[in-house]
Protein backbone atom coordinates (compact mmCIF):
# COMPACT_ATOMS: atom_id res chain seq x y z
CA UNK A 1 0.00 0.00 0.00
CA UNK A 2 1.17 3.54 -0.81
CA UNK A 3 0.19 6.50 1.40
CA UNK A 4 1.12 10.04 0.39
CA UNK A 5 2.02 12.53 3.12
CA UNK A 6 2.79 15.95 1.70
CA UNK A 7 5.43 15.42 -0.96
CA UNK A 8 6.52 11.95 0.21
CA UNK A 9 4.94 8.62 -0.75
CA UNK A 10 5.27 6.02 1.99
CA UNK A 11 5.22 2.24 1.54
CA UNK A 12 3.04 0.61 4.19
CA UNK A 13 2.19 -3.07 4.65
CA UNK A 14 -0.66 -4.29 6.85
CA UNK A 15 -0.97 -7.85 8.19
CA UNK A 16 -3.42 -9.42 10.63
CA UNK A 17 -6.68 -8.38 12.25
CA UNK A 18 -7.38 -6.60 15.50
CA UNK A 19 -5.90 -3.71 17.46
CA UNK A 20 -3.36 -1.77 15.34
CA UNK A 21 0.37 -1.87 16.05
CA UNK A 22 2.53 0.59 14.11
CA UNK A 23 5.96 -1.03 13.57
CA UNK A 24 9.01 1.16 12.88
CA UNK A 25 12.33 -0.40 11.79
CA UNK A 26 15.87 0.76 12.50
CA UNK A 27 18.42 2.62 10.36
CA UNK A 28 19.30 0.62 7.18
CA UNK A 29 16.26 -1.64 7.71
CA UNK A 30 12.81 -1.72 6.15
CA UNK A 31 9.32 -2.98 6.96
CA UNK A 32 10.42 -6.61 6.39
CA UNK A 33 12.15 -6.30 9.78
CA UNK A 34 8.83 -7.22 11.40
CA UNK A 35 7.78 -10.19 9.23
CA UNK A 36 8.71 -12.60 12.01
CA UNK A 37 6.12 -11.00 14.32
CA UNK A 38 3.20 -11.51 11.95
CA UNK A 39 2.51 -15.21 12.72
CA UNK A 40 2.85 -14.50 16.45
CA UNK A 41 0.43 -11.56 16.58
CA UNK A 42 -1.80 -11.55 13.49
CA UNK A 43 -4.78 -13.30 15.14
CA UNK A 44 -5.27 -10.49 17.65
CA UNK A 45 -3.48 -7.51 16.15
CA UNK A 46 -3.13 -5.65 12.88
CA UNK A 47 0.56 -4.93 12.19
CA UNK A 48 1.09 -1.69 10.26
CA UNK A 49 4.66 -1.95 9.00
CA UNK A 50 6.05 1.30 7.58
CA UNK A 51 9.14 1.92 5.45
CA UNK A 52 10.52 5.06 7.12
CA UNK A 53 11.48 7.95 4.84
CA UNK A 54 14.68 7.18 2.90
CA UNK A 55 14.32 3.43 3.45
CA UNK A 56 12.81 0.50 1.60
CA UNK A 57 10.18 1.48 -0.96
CA UNK A 58 9.35 4.84 0.63
CA UNK A 59 10.64 7.90 -1.23
CA UNK A 60 14.11 9.30 -0.52
CA UNK A 61 13.89 13.09 -1.08
CA UNK A 62 17.03 14.99 -2.05
CA UNK A 63 16.58 17.60 0.73
CA UNK A 64 17.82 16.18 4.04
CA UNK A 65 15.69 18.67 5.98
CA UNK A 66 12.58 16.79 4.84
CA UNK A 67 13.82 13.93 7.06
CA UNK A 68 13.54 16.01 10.25
CA UNK A 69 12.18 13.97 13.18
CA UNK A 70 9.17 16.21 13.80
CA UNK A 71 8.21 16.22 10.11
CA UNK A 72 8.43 12.45 9.92
CA UNK A 73 6.36 12.13 13.11
CA UNK A 74 3.76 14.33 11.40
CA UNK A 75 3.86 11.98 8.39
CA UNK A 76 3.16 9.10 10.78
CA UNK A 77 0.14 10.94 12.15
CA UNK A 78 -1.10 11.43 8.59
CA UNK A 79 -0.68 7.70 7.89
CA UNK A 80 -2.82 6.86 10.94
CA UNK A 81 -5.45 9.39 9.89
CA UNK A 82 -5.49 7.99 6.34
CA UNK A 83 -6.08 4.52 7.81
CA UNK A 84 -8.84 6.04 10.01
CA UNK A 85 -7.08 5.03 13.22
CA UNK A 86 -7.62 7.14 16.32
CA UNK A 87 -5.22 5.17 18.53
CA UNK A 88 -2.52 2.53 18.07
CA UNK A 89 0.19 0.63 19.84
CA UNK A 90 3.56 2.00 18.66
CA UNK A 91 6.61 -0.29 18.36
CA UNK A 92 10.04 0.95 17.32
CA UNK A 93 13.58 -0.39 17.13
CA UNK A 94 16.66 1.88 17.47
CA UNK A 95 16.09 4.75 14.96
CA UNK A 96 12.48 3.61 14.63
CA UNK A 97 12.26 3.72 18.41
CA UNK A 98 13.44 7.32 18.43
CA UNK A 99 10.73 8.09 15.88
CA UNK A 100 8.16 6.16 17.93
CA UNK A 101 9.08 8.17 21.02
CA UNK A 102 9.05 11.49 19.14
CA UNK A 103 5.59 10.65 17.75
CA UNK A 104 4.38 9.67 21.23
CA UNK A 105 5.61 12.95 22.76
CA UNK A 106 4.16 15.09 19.96
CA UNK A 107 0.86 13.23 19.49
CA UNK A 108 0.16 11.32 22.73
CA UNK A 109 -3.56 11.22 22.00
CA UNK A 110 -2.86 8.68 19.23
CA UNK A 111 -0.87 6.31 21.45
CA UNK A 112 -2.33 3.35 23.32
CA UNK A 113 1.04 1.88 24.37
CA UNK A 114 4.67 2.53 23.40
CA UNK A 115 7.21 -0.28 22.95
CA UNK A 116 10.86 0.68 22.49
CA UNK A 117 13.62 -1.76 21.56
CA UNK A 118 17.16 -0.44 22.10
CA UNK A 119 16.05 3.17 21.79
CA UNK A 120 16.81 6.55 23.31
CA UNK A 121 15.14 9.97 23.77
CA UNK A 122 18.13 11.57 22.04
CA UNK A 123 21.19 13.36 23.40
CA UNK A 124 20.77 15.60 26.42
CA UNK A 125 23.11 18.50 25.62
CA UNK A 126 23.74 20.67 22.57
CA UNK A 127 27.45 19.88 22.89
CA UNK A 128 26.74 16.14 22.53
CA UNK A 129 24.40 16.78 19.61
CA UNK A 130 26.95 18.96 17.81
CA UNK A 131 29.62 16.27 18.14
CA UNK A 132 27.21 13.60 16.86
CA UNK A 133 26.14 15.79 13.92
CA UNK A 134 29.78 16.04 12.88
CA UNK A 135 30.22 12.26 12.96
CA UNK A 136 26.93 11.66 11.12
CA UNK A 137 27.89 14.19 8.43
CA UNK A 138 31.19 12.36 7.83
CA UNK A 139 29.40 9.02 7.55
CA UNK A 140 26.72 10.49 5.25
CA UNK A 141 29.42 11.86 2.94
CA UNK A 142 31.20 8.49 2.92
CA UNK A 143 27.98 6.69 1.89
CA UNK A 144 27.54 9.03 -1.09
CA UNK A 145 31.19 8.85 -2.14
CA UNK A 146 31.83 5.12 -1.73
CA UNK A 147 28.40 3.55 -2.26
CA UNK A 148 26.29 0.98 -0.48
CA UNK A 149 28.61 -2.05 -0.62
CA UNK A 150 31.46 -0.26 1.15
CA UNK A 151 29.12 1.34 3.68
CA UNK A 152 27.34 -1.90 4.58
CA UNK A 153 30.70 -3.68 4.96
CA UNK A 154 31.72 -1.00 7.45
CA UNK A 155 28.32 -0.76 9.19
CA UNK A 156 27.96 -4.47 9.93
CA UNK A 157 31.38 -4.42 11.62
CA UNK A 158 30.71 -1.63 14.14
CA UNK A 159 30.83 -2.73 17.83
CA UNK A 160 27.04 -2.26 18.21
CA UNK A 161 26.44 -5.30 15.97
CA UNK A 162 29.30 -7.51 17.19
CA UNK A 163 26.89 -10.03 18.72
CA UNK A 164 25.20 -10.55 15.34
CA UNK A 165 28.31 -12.34 14.13
CA UNK A 166 27.13 -15.33 16.18
CA UNK A 167 24.04 -15.66 13.95
CA UNK A 168 23.80 -18.17 11.14
CA UNK A 169 25.26 -17.27 7.75
CA UNK A 170 21.75 -17.27 6.26
CA UNK A 171 20.46 -14.70 8.76
CA UNK A 172 23.54 -12.50 8.38
CA UNK A 173 23.14 -12.63 4.59
CA UNK A 174 19.46 -11.68 4.82
CA UNK A 175 20.31 -8.67 7.02
CA UNK A 176 23.01 -7.61 4.57
CA UNK A 177 20.60 -7.84 1.62
CA UNK A 178 18.05 -5.75 3.51
CA UNK A 179 20.66 -3.06 4.12
CA UNK A 180 21.88 -3.14 0.51
CA UNK A 181 18.32 -2.66 -0.76
CA UNK A 182 18.43 0.95 0.45
CA UNK A 183 19.87 3.88 -1.51
CA UNK A 184 22.92 6.06 -0.73
CA UNK A 185 20.85 9.27 -0.83
CA UNK A 186 18.17 7.79 1.43
CA UNK A 187 20.59 6.63 4.13
CA UNK A 188 22.80 9.71 3.84
CA UNK A 189 19.86 12.08 4.28
CA UNK A 190 18.40 9.94 7.03
CA UNK A 191 21.60 10.45 9.01
CA UNK A 192 21.63 14.18 8.30
CA UNK A 193 17.92 14.77 8.91
CA UNK A 194 16.83 12.40 11.66
CA UNK A 195 20.11 11.21 13.14
CA UNK A 196 20.56 11.41 16.91
CA UNK A 197 22.54 14.65 16.55
CA UNK A 198 19.74 16.41 14.68
CA UNK A 199 16.68 15.23 16.57
CA UNK A 200 15.40 17.19 19.57
CA UNK A 201 16.01 15.75 23.02
CA UNK A 202 12.86 14.18 24.46
CA UNK A 203 14.29 13.45 27.92
CA UNK A 204 12.19 16.17 29.53
CA UNK A 205 9.03 14.82 27.89
CA UNK A 206 9.27 11.37 29.46
CA UNK A 207 7.57 12.40 32.71
CA UNK A 208 4.52 13.66 30.78
CA UNK A 209 3.72 10.29 29.15
CA UNK A 210 0.74 8.61 30.84
CA UNK A 211 0.31 5.49 28.68
CA UNK A 212 2.13 2.18 29.35
CA UNK A 213 5.71 2.05 28.02
CA UNK A 214 7.83 -1.07 27.46
CA UNK A 215 11.62 -0.82 27.23
CA UNK A 216 13.48 -3.83 25.83
CA UNK A 217 17.29 -4.05 25.81
CA UNK A 218 19.89 -6.80 25.40
CA UNK A 219 22.21 -7.29 28.36
CA UNK A 220 25.27 -7.26 26.07
CA UNK A 221 24.31 -3.78 24.81
CA UNK A 222 25.58 -1.90 27.86
CA UNK A 223 25.06 1.58 26.41
CA UNK A 224 21.35 1.09 25.78
CA UNK A 225 20.83 -0.75 29.07
CA UNK A 226 22.20 2.36 30.80
CA UNK A 227 19.89 4.59 28.73
CA UNK A 228 16.90 2.35 29.60
CA UNK A 229 17.76 2.55 33.29
CA UNK A 230 17.74 6.37 33.12
CA UNK A 231 14.49 6.36 31.11
CA UNK A 232 12.85 4.00 33.59
CA UNK A 233 13.47 6.48 36.41
CA UNK A 234 11.55 9.20 34.53
CA UNK A 235 8.59 7.28 33.13
CA UNK A 236 5.37 6.93 35.17
CA UNK A 237 4.06 3.66 33.75
CA UNK A 238 6.98 1.55 32.54
CA UNK A 239 8.23 -2.03 32.25
CA UNK A 240 11.87 -2.74 31.41
CA UNK A 241 12.91 -6.14 30.09
CA UNK A 242 16.65 -6.85 29.86
CA UNK A 243 17.24 -9.96 27.77
CA UNK A 244 20.16 -12.26 28.57
CA UNK A 245 22.95 -13.01 26.09
CA UNK A 246 21.82 -10.70 23.27
CA UNK A 247 22.95 -7.31 22.00
CA UNK A 248 21.33 -4.34 20.27
CA UNK A 249 18.95 -6.11 17.85
CA UNK A 250 17.03 -8.41 20.18
CA UNK A 251 14.39 -9.12 17.53
CA UNK A 252 17.10 -10.59 15.27
CA UNK A 253 19.13 -12.43 17.88
CA UNK A 254 16.16 -13.98 19.74
CA UNK A 255 12.99 -13.28 17.78
CA UNK A 256 10.89 -15.84 19.67
CA UNK A 257 11.66 -14.33 23.06
CA UNK A 258 11.17 -10.81 21.71
CA UNK A 259 7.77 -11.78 20.29
CA UNK A 260 6.68 -13.34 23.60
CA UNK A 261 7.66 -10.17 25.46
CA UNK A 262 5.72 -7.94 23.05
CA UNK A 263 2.70 -10.27 23.15
CA UNK A 264 2.73 -10.41 26.94
CA UNK A 265 2.96 -6.64 27.31
CA UNK A 266 0.10 -6.11 24.85
CA UNK A 267 -2.12 -8.60 26.69
CA UNK A 268 -1.49 -6.81 29.99
CA UNK A 269 -2.35 -3.46 28.42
Amino acid sequence: MKIVSGDVTYAVEIAGNGEPIVCLHGFTGNRDTWDFLVPMLQDRYSLIMVDIIGHGETMAPDDFQRYGMEQVAKDLKHILETLKLRKAHILGYSMGGRLALAFSCLYPEYVHTLMLESSSPGLKTEEEREHRRGNDAKLAKRILEHGMEAFVEQWENIPLFETQKRLSTDIQTAIRQQRLANTPIGLSNSLLGMGTGNQPSYWENLETLDFPVLLVTGELDEKFCHIAEMMQSRLKNVEWKKINDVGHAIHVEDGQKFGKIINGFLKRN
